[in-house]
C-alpha cells in the first residue's frame, strides 16, 4: 500500500508549507535522496504558491507511481496541482524560467524551472476552466533537453482518498510486455486500509499475469484476492500489432473510450473479484486508433460525469488527462463520497508543454 496526499490550497499561506511537507514525506516514502527530496519540495512550493497567487486556490495531489519507460521500478513522487481558475493566458511565457505576473515576493522559480528539474512534466490549461500541472520527481536528476517521450501508448493516473485519509482503497497499475500493454484499475470493497489491501494486491498480481487475456487475469485475481475484502476490477489490454483494445470488468468500474472524436462507454459485469466472481465475463473488443484515449475510473467519480470535449487531451501526459477528468467531473455541489481513482491510456505522442513520460 502506498500513501496518498491530498492537500487543499486555499486562502492561507500556511497551506504552501503543508504541500511542501507532504512532498518531503512522499519523498521519504519513495526513498528519494536528499537532493531529489529538495527538488520535490521546491516544485511543490511553486505549484502551491501559484494556486494561491493566480487561481484563488485549488489542491495538490501527491501519489507514488512508477515511471513507464526507464525500467526502474522504484517509486517516484508525482505531484499534480488542480484548479478552477482563469487559466494561463500565455503558456509559452509562463514556461520561461523566472517568469511571474507579480514582481514582489516571487520565488523566481516558475513553471519553466519546474519543467527543467522534474523528470517528467506536463500541463493543461484552458481559459475559464482552470489549469492542471503535473511533475514527477525520480531518484536521479532530470536529463536536460531529454526531448519528447518515447513513441507509443502511455498510461497514468491519479488517486484521491476519501476525506483526505492516508490511504486510498483504489489503485491502478500497468504492465507492458512487448506489443501488449495492460491497464488495471481496482476499487477495494469499502474504503480505508482494508480496501487498500485488496486493490494493492490486485495491482501487485498483475505483474505476473500480464501475458494472459483480460478474462483470465480477472479469474486469477479472483483466487488471489480471496484472503482480502475483494474488489471491483477492470482490465483493459491494448494489442499494438492488431490495433485492438480488449476490455473486461467486474464490479462498479467505469470506462469511457474516446475515438474518432466521440466517446463510447465500455461496460463492466456485476460482481466482486475475490468474493462474488461470476462464472463468465463478457469481453468487449474495439479498434484502437492513433488519437484514441481510454478513461477508467472508480465509483468515486459521479456516475453522470461528462467526458471532456477536448482534442488536446490525447496528447497530454495520461496523469494530466486523468486529473482534468477528475477536476471537471466534481464540484462543491457534488461532494466525493468514496475514494476516487482515474487511470488513462493514450495512444502517445508529444505533448506541447511536457517532458518525459
Amino acid at each position: 500500500m502506498s500513501r496518498v496526499w491530498d492537500v487543499p490550497v486555499e486562502d492561507d499561506s500556511t497551506r504552501v508549507r503543508d504541500v511542501r511537507v507532504a512532498a518531503e514525506e512522499a519523498s521519504a516514502c519513495a526513498g528519494l535522496p536528499a537532493s531529489r527530496t529538495a527538488t520535490a519540495a521546491l516544485v511543490a512550493t511553486e505549484l502551491a504558491t501559484n494556486l494561491l497567487r493566480h487561481a484563488e486556490g485549488g489542491r495538490v495531489l501527491i501519489n507514488l507511481v512508477e515511471r513507464a519507460h526507464d525500467g526502474d521500478r522504484r517509486p517516484v513522487v508525482q505531484l499534480v496541482s488542480l484548479d478552477h481558475g482563469p487559466g494561463i493566458p500565455d503558456v509559452a511565457a509562463a514556461m520561461r524560467d523566472g517568469y511571474t505576473t507579480t514582481v514582489a515576493a516571487s520565488l523566481g522559480a516558475g513553471l519553466g524551472t519546474c519543467r527543467r528539474i522534474a523528470n517528467d512534466f506536463d500541463l493543461h490549461s484552458a481559459p475559464g476552466r482552470g489549469t492542471v500541472v503535473m511533475a514527477r520527481i525520480g531518484h536521479e536528476p532530470a536529463v536536460r533537453n531529454q526531448g519528447p517521450p518515447p513513441p507509443g501508448p502511455r498510461a497514468g493516473g491519479v488517486n484521491v482518498p476519501l476525506g483526505r485519509a492516508e490511504h486510498s482503497g483504489d489503485a491502478w497499475g500497468r504492465v507492458r510486455r512487448g506489443d501488449r500493454l495492460t491497464l488495471l484499475l481496482a476499487d477495494g470493497l469499502g474504503h480505508g486500509v482494508k480496501a487498500a489491501e485488496a486493490s494493492t494486491a490486485a495491482v501487485r498480481e498483475l505483474r505476473d499475469l500480464a501475458e494472459l487475456p483480460p478474462v483470465e487475469i480477472l479469474r486469477s485475481l479472483g483466487r488471489a484476492l480471496r484472503p482480502t475484502r475483494g474488489a471491483a476490477v477492470a482490465v483493459a489490454q491494448l494489442e499494438l500489432r492488431e490495433e485492438r483494445l480488449s476490455f473486461a470488468g467486474i464490479g462498479n468500474i467505469g470506462a469511457r473510450l474516446r475515438t474518432d472524436g466521440a466517446w463510447k462507454p465500455l461496460l463492466s459485469h456485476p460482481g466482486i473479484v475475490g468474493a462474488q466472481t461470476p462464472a463468465s465475463v463478457p469481453v468487449q473488443r474495439v479498434p484502437w486508433h492513433p488519437g484514441s484515449l481510454l478513461v477508467l475510473h472508480s465509483d468515486g467519480l459521479p456516475s453522470r460525469w461528462t467526458p471532456p470535449d477536448d482534442g488536446v487531451l490525447p496528447g497530454c501526459d495520461p496523469a494530466v488527462a486523468a486529473a482534468v477528468v477528475l477536476r471537471d467531473a466534481g464540484s462543491a455541489a457534488r461532494p466525493v463520497r468514496d475514494d476516487t481513482c482515474v487511470a488513462v491510456l493514450t495512444a502517445g505522442g508529444e505533448s506541447r508543454h511536457g517532458s518525459g513520460t
